[in-house]
């Protein structure tokens, strides 16, 4: 093999070789900021690139996704003087690689100290109280603060969250103290309340079952009563049928003596059995009419005529 067919191989091999260390594929989610001959020249997004072997640089890759950073504890001064510790996390994004290469030194370290000094700025206006009960309002404020500093460097602040907020030893005593006695109080209160309530249930129990007797025995009166005036309904019907009966028989005896054509004899006779009855009776004094006075004087007269 000649010497000129041997460096054309070993041409061709260095510009494949540097042709595919200059092939580069930019991943989703980042981006790689491109140098050439030291300056800015472009931004790679996600896709397929070549860059200039000597000339171009990958400057600095770039991830697009939303990145968390935990900041230690500051030590921060309410407006009543009182020293806590508070410690933050920042949620952010970087939405332009160029400004975030070229804007600031250490992106990380510069939102570090500006949330201590903004969160530093925010607490000195506020009292210990509100301090423990406003976070809501806190992260809000550093947010908008942090998102409007960190623009010029290329990064989106989405949220701040304050992680812990820690007051002096001698603070926390006195307010777990305090968390003690409230929640004795409720305690109290709900059990207050409950014994409250017990008597209330059972006071009803005691009227409802006073209601329930006084329906009993309503009930019961009621149903005595029907039974007292059904007993007299049934005895005055049977008072009516008896008389009903008697006046039947008295009219039905009337009528056969009509039709036996009976005479004064038979009547007067009728007269005496009647007399007769009236006397078995408890009456003290009877008035007898002469009919019957006759007629007991013919029934003597006939006794003796049958004995002679």
């Amino acid at each position: 093999m000649s010497p000129a067919i041997i460096v054309a191989i070993i041409v061709f091999l260095v510009l494949g070789a540097l042709i595919v260390t200059n092939i580069r594929i930019v991943p989703q989610s980042k981006a790689f900021v491109l140098e050439r001959l030291g300056a800015y020249h472009s931004t790679w997004d996600t896709g397929l690139h070549v860059k200039i072997p000597f000339l171009d640089r990958i400057a600095k890759t770039v991830s697009l996704k939303e990145q968390v950073v935990d900041f230690k504890p500051q030590p921060v001064i309410t407006k009543d003087n009182v020293t806590m510790q508070i410690d933050t996390v920042v949620f952010f994004q970087i939405t332009d690689p160029k400004l975030y290469c070229y804007g600031v030194e250490s992106p990380i370290s510069a939102i570090e100290n500006l949330s201590a000094t903004t969160l530093r700025n925010i607490i000195g206006e506020l009292e210990l109280d509100s301090t423990l009960t406003s976070r809501d309002t806190i992260n809000a404020k550093i947010r908008v603060i942090l998102d409007e500093a960190t623009d010029p460097w290329g990064i989106k602040v989405n949220r701040v969250e304050l992680k812990n907020i820690i007051p002096p030893r001698e603070i926390q005593d006195a307010m777990e103290k305090q968390m003690k006695a409230e929640r004795e109080r409720r305690e109290a209160i709900l059990r207050a309340e409950g014994e409250k309530q017990s008597r209330i249930l059972v006071a009803e129990g005691h009227k409802e079952s006073k209601i329930l007797e006084a329906e009993a025995e309503k009930q019961s009166a009621i149903l005595r009563a029907e039974a007292v005036k059904e007993a007299k309904i049934r005895e005055s019907e049977g008072e009516a049928l008896a008389i009903e009966t008697v006046q039947k028989a008295t009219a039905d005896a009337i009528k056969l003596l009509n039709e036996a054509n009976a005479n004064d004899a038979v009547l007067k006779l009728k007269a005496m059995e009647a007399f007769a009855k009236a006397a078995d009776g408890q009456a003290t004094k009877i008035i007898i009419p002469s009919e019957i006075q006759g007629i007991a004087g013919l029934a003597e007269g006939i006794v003796q005529s049958l004995k002679k």
